[in-house]
């Protein structure tokens, strides 16, 4: 069974950009050593568009009121160190994304005659063209001057009036702030979500450190996949928000809003713009284990061989009115007023709103895009690619009969158990016991607190685990829905990289009802030498009854793997050819902390038409690509046929 190796991840949260760890570097900044922290910062500076960057050490600031004076790193660091930190994570909503505090909405009103006369007619001057084509019951119509119409009305007028509020959920996990993707590229008004996608994709891509023409040298055209989707669609105005509110507002509706509404646009345009690809488009949507459900059908593949190279990930802009409205209605959100009840305080601290494992009200959404190169391990050696890690297993299980779709049921004992179950079978016993640790969903409600931490402990005695560490990213990134997990992914890689365990910053205490016998979690990071970290299991609970959970290896543990199936020869030669592609990788890295980093749009380019397309019984070829792509050719079920 092939090996699904991870060589490169990209993409863009709330603690800033995926490649380089640079957003796992800023949830574990004060750990870090001074020159990391300065380089952190000073990158977080750029995308921010605080300063821009003048060669790879020196900086000058952006604000018109600002001294033009030439900074280096450590005077990015210390002068911008207060506004990058305060412009990351969770925090307050930006008025850049709506106002939460005079939010635009329509109130009902009715209106009545102010004539003396008592029940009298409203009345009121219309022009004609501006009539409804139905004239309302009640209404009658006469002509008055120059091209009016004077309407009386028996009985009140129901209207809608322009109107404000203050909205009551004010801390979301937004992407830096500042950070304009749009700005980078020829975005032509496309939804945040897929201008996401696109720098995600592109992220990864460079972040690999292998042009992509030389992946395609080595594999048939059709042996790409891209698994990859948006748990609510693209619900802004480019997208479903604009159609959907368009005929409210007056205004036309646009075929353009219905297209790029589809939840499986991402993989869309990943496929068309950014990899050319072929080979299998792949969406699946579970909720908030959405990630893990593609993921699951990319390490399938990849095992079985139906593919040789998966870009897997999830791009998510959830934060807007209509959608936080909805999830705040249904008392699923951390709002002003529960947490000012919740904390005894007549203030709230937007920074600490997700609290996971920790005295809670709701969870904090937030918006992310997250993409993961995998190839199967004869590939990645063959290329000299890097290695972050490695894919063994992903589960997924339901939840079976429920009394309500939101209730939490067996799915996810299931799953974790499968997980662990796997990574002792394939790690070993000890390395599970002594040497994992787990990446929570953690969502930061009163419910999760209890029945996740329930299965961890549960599972953690089945397996004699003790003081098993518990990891909730969701503290610094909030909750982004589809590529939550995601998330979590990227936090393990950096886990591994650096040996920190990131703590839960946002929480004073673990909540007194939470399940810990056998777990360790608390505000508190954790550091250890990171080769005391060889397995990750990420978790997820999804709306529903999506319950997923995965097995992730560690970079050593990997390569300890890879040894052993190719060999020290084949080994030594994969380390000579990956020492130049992460002298690439770390080019680009280099380049992207100084802001080169716009998406891979290629819109129109190098089109395929028929004539391009040469078809026999075995083979097809196309132009552009180096290889041809073999059809089927062998009866698979032989055995059962004549």
């Amino acid at each position: 069974m092939r090996l699904p190796v991870i060589v490169s991840m990209g993409g863009v949260n709330a603690a800033g950009r995926t490649s380089g760890f640079q957003s796992f570097r800023r949830m574990v900044i004060d750990l870090l050593p001074e020159a990391e922290q300065q380089q952190t910062l000073a990158a977080l500076a750029v995308m921010m568009g605080l300063v821009s960057a003048e060669g790879e050490t020196h900086f000058v600031p952006t604000a018109e009121d600002a001294p033009r004076d030439p900074l280096t790193l450590a005077d990015v660091a210390e002068r911008y160190r207060e506004q990058v930190l305060n412009g990351t994570l969770v925090r307050r909503v930006e008025k850049s994304v709506f106002d939460v505090d005079a939010l635009y909405w329509q109130s009902s009103a009715s209106l009545r005659s102010a004539s003396e006369q008592e029940n009298g007619p409203l009345q009121f001057v219309l022009a004609a063209d501006q009539l409804p084509s139905r004239i309302p019951e009640g209404w009658t119509v006469e002509p008055s001057d120059q091209g009016n119409v004077q309407v009386t009305v028996a009985g009140d007028l129901d209207v809608k009036l322009e109107n404000f509020r203050d909205f009551p959920i004010k801390a979301a996990g937004q992407l830096p702030t500042g950070f304009e993707i749009a700005d980078l590229y020829n975005s032509r008004f496309q939804p945040r979500g897929l201008q996401m996608a696109l720098f995600g994709a592109t992220d990864a891509l460079r972040a690999m450190g292998v042009e992509w023409d030389t992946v395609l040298e080595h594999i048939e055209p059709d042996e790409v996949g891209v698994y990859s989707s948006s748990g609510f669609g693209q619900m802004d105005k480019e997208g479903y928000g604009g159609m959907h509110q368009a005929r409210m507002k007056g205004e036309r509706v646009t075929t353009k809003s219905l297209v790029m509404g589809v939840n499986s646009m991402p993989t869309d345009f990943i496929n068309a713009y950014v990899l050319a690809n072929v080979g299998i488009a792949s969406s699946s949507v579970a909720a908030c284990a959405t990630f893990l459900s593609n993921l699951r059908h990319a390490v399938s593949d990849l095992r079985s061989g139906k593919i040789r190279v998966a870009m897997v990930g999830n791009s998510e802009a959830p934060i807007g009115s209509e959608l936080m409205d909805g999830f705040g209605t249904m008392g699923a959100l951390a709002s002003d007023a529960n947490m000012m009840k919740l904390y005894g305080t007549d203030e709230v601290d937007h920074r600490r709103a997700s609290r996971p494992f920790g005295e809670n009200c709701g969870f904090t959404i937030g918006e992310s895009s997250q993409y993961f190169i995998l190839m199967d391990d004869a590939l990645a050696i063959e290329l000299g690619a890097p290695c972050l890690g490695s894919i063994t297993d992903v589960f997924v299980d339901a939840d079976g009969t429920k009394k309500s779709i939101s209730a939490p049921g067996p799915g996810n004992h299931i799953s974790m158990a499968k997980a662990v179950a796997a990574a002792s079978a394939v790690a070993g016993k000890d390395a599970v016991r002594e040497k994992s640790f787990v990446l929570a969903h953690g969502s930061s409600t009163p419910q999760n607190r209890v029945s996740e931490s329930q299965i961890f402990d549960q599972v953690a005695k089945a397996f004699n685990i003790s003081e098993w560490p518990v990891v909730a990213v969701k503290a610094y990134l909030g909750h982004t829905i589809a590529p939550a997990s995601a998330d979590q992914l990227a936090a393990a890689l950096g886990s591994f990289k650096y040996g920190i365990l990131p703590g839960i910053p946002t929480i004073d205490a673990v909540a007194d009802d939470v399940y810990q016998d056998r777990l360790r979690l608390g505000p508190e990071h954790h550091q250890t030498a990171p080769e005391n970290l060889e397995v990750a299991i990420l978790n997820s609970k999804g709306f529903g009854g999506n319950n997923a959970s995965a097995v992730v290896l560690s970079p050593d543990r990997t390569e300890a793997m890879l040894r052993k199936r190719h060999g020290d020869k084949a080994m030594a030669v994969y380390a000579k050819k990956r020492e130049g592609n992460l002298e690439a990788s770390a080019r680009y890295l280099s380049a992207a902390d100084r802001g080169e980093y716009a998406p891979i749009y290629r819109f129109g380019e190098d089109m395929i038409d028929e004539a391009d397309i040469e078809i026999s019984e075995t083979r097809i070829s196309i132009k552009g690509f180096a290889n041809d792509i073999s059809l089927p050719t062998a009866n698979p079920y032989q055995d059962m046929t004549d």
